[in-house]
């Protein structure tokens, strides 16, 4: 089977493991985290197949989004030798994504790892970045914003999304994440003055 089709076969998985996801780890999410990483690939020079099938991929069997992971992964390794991926390209995917994800604090060791995690953080900061905040915190029953209580979106903002743009690897992803810093920057300054209004009527 070519890439091509295997990459199909791949997005076909996707729609069907994150169609009723209303976390923001939702297909779309995949979908702009692949044509990213596609587009950081290209500039870097780094093995554009494995970048887009890793980026595809990189959210199955996330502790987070899955009852059970270990079986998930068993399961992906099952499929993509279905798709007659060969143990090569099965490695250099397993590799680019096993510490794309920000909680575990993983540093990739590859090209192509570092451009997936550059392409998943990216989408989690700018305008999408903050719709997929608050959509997560509401799925998990976080408040918006809170005095007291840590567990709200706002606060994820300085804990999280604030600190992306020093922690990407690639200079394209650099670039990508100057105006999308710079929006959440505008957007918690506006958030801030809405909320000390009301709270002081």
């Amino acid at each position: 089977m070519e890439e091509l089709s295997q990459l199909i076969e791949i997005q076909k998985l996707i729609r069907n493991l994150f169609s009723d996801d209303y976390t923001g780890h939702d297909f779309f999410h995949m979908e702009r985290v692949a044509t990213t990483a596609g587009e950081i690939a290209k500039i870097e020079d780094a093995d554009l197949f494995i970048c887009e099938a890793a980026a595809w991929l990189h959210d199955v069997g996330d502790a987070k989004l899955f009852t059970d992971p270990e079986e998930t992964i068993k399961e992906l390794d099952l499929f993509l030798q279905r798709i007659a991926m060969n143990e090569y390209q099965i490695n250099k995917v397993k590799e680019a994504i096993q510490d794309v994800s920000f909680s575990k604090g993983g540093n990739p060791t590859t090209l192509e790892g570092k451009i997936v995690q550059d392409a998943d953080r990216l989408d989690a900061i700018g305008a999408i970045g903050i719709a997929r905040a608050f959509a997560y915190g509401g799925a998990n029953r976080n408040y918006i914003n809170h005095d007291t209580n840590k567990n709200n979106t706002i606060q994820h903002f300085y804990d999280k999304l604030l600190k992306i743009k020093e922690l990407l690897h690639t200079e394209a992803a650099k670039k990508i994440a100057d105006e999308r810093h710079r929006f959440m920057e505008v957007y918690l300054l506006q958030f801030e003055k809405e909320w000390s209004k009301t709270k002081s009527c």
